[in-house]
């Protein structure tokens, strides 16, 4: 019997200059719809905080929540390459707990891990991929740290993006992402290093485009001003459960059961 292989880090990777889509995904359903649509990237993103478990930021989310979202998107798919965010304390105190972490999140149905961080995370990266894990880097607004770094405005120093993109790609990241930096900026990173960027908010310039599943569907009523809703599906699923509950309330539902006399019954 043939075994699927799920999409490598390295396929991934060598997709540099070549246009593809990436999409988040927490649940098994939604996953399988991804890959249906011929989304072979996936991230389990702890945007999951604010769009799924209804938290103030991702700050929340613990490594617990990532590893039964990254295992039910895993079992919702067969061949997409599944990126596992890892959340907010889950690497930052040691390179040892970093990998613990990352672990974790492979053990779970994870192909690969993402954190947050430039020249910073550098070790981070270096001592996950040296223990065999494929990473994904994060440079711009970092959701994690966005209280104590700016917000979520746009970034635009120019000479600190770039520093950052070098660092991560030295230490061994085969992605990374680009969220809301300035698009001239995104295209100058996107030429300058070897490993493809995915570009969240960052322009046309990057390899590759994601965003937040519950964004684009219109089920999110605080998507960010960059996203083109490709459906209101909050609409489509607030009128399907007023019609359910009026069908309720007027006796319409369920249906009454007919039933027949034997001799009415046709042998």
């Amino acid at each position: 019997m043939s075994v699927r292989r799920r999409l490598t880090s390295a396929a991934i990777r060598a997709r540099k200059s070549k246009r593809f889509p990436v999409i988040t995904s927490y649940d098994a359903a939604f996953a399988r719809c991804a890959e249906a649509a011929g989304i072979d990237v996936v991230l389990v993103g702890d945007s999951l905080g604010n769009v799924v478990l209804g938290y103030e930021s991702t700050v929340s989310v613990t490594l617990e929540d990532m590893i039964r979202h990254t295992g039910a998107v895993a079992r919702g798919t067969t061949k997409a390459h599944v990126i596992a965010d890892m959340p907010f304390g889950s690497y930052e105190p040691s390179d040892a707990d970093a990998i613990r972490a990352a672990a974790a999140l492979i053990r779970a149905g994870g192909t690969s891990v993402k954190l947050e961080g430039g020249a910073s995370a550098a070790s981070r990266i270096a001592a996950i991929t040296t223990a065999g894990i494929p990473v994904v880097a994060h440079l711009g607004v970092l959701p994690q740290t966005a209280g104590i770094g700016g917000g979520f405005r746009r970034k635009n120093d120019r000479t600190a993006i770039l520093e950052d993109a070098r660092a991560i790609a030295e230490a061994g990241a085969f992605a990374v992402v680009l969220e809301m930096v300035d698009s001239a900026i995104a295209k100058e990173v996107t030429e300058l290093i070897d490993i493809p960027t995915i570009g969240i908010g960052s322009g046309g310039g990057c390899d590759a485009q994601v965003l937040v599943l519950y964004d684009m569907l219109g089920l999110y009523a605080e998507a960010p001003p960059f996203v083109k809703r490709y459906a209101e599906l909050a609409n489509v699923a607030t009128d399907a459960l007023r019609a359910y509950a009026n069908d309720v309330r007027d006796g319409a539902f369920p249906a009454p059961i007919i039933v027949r006399a034997p001799d009415e019954v046709e042998a």
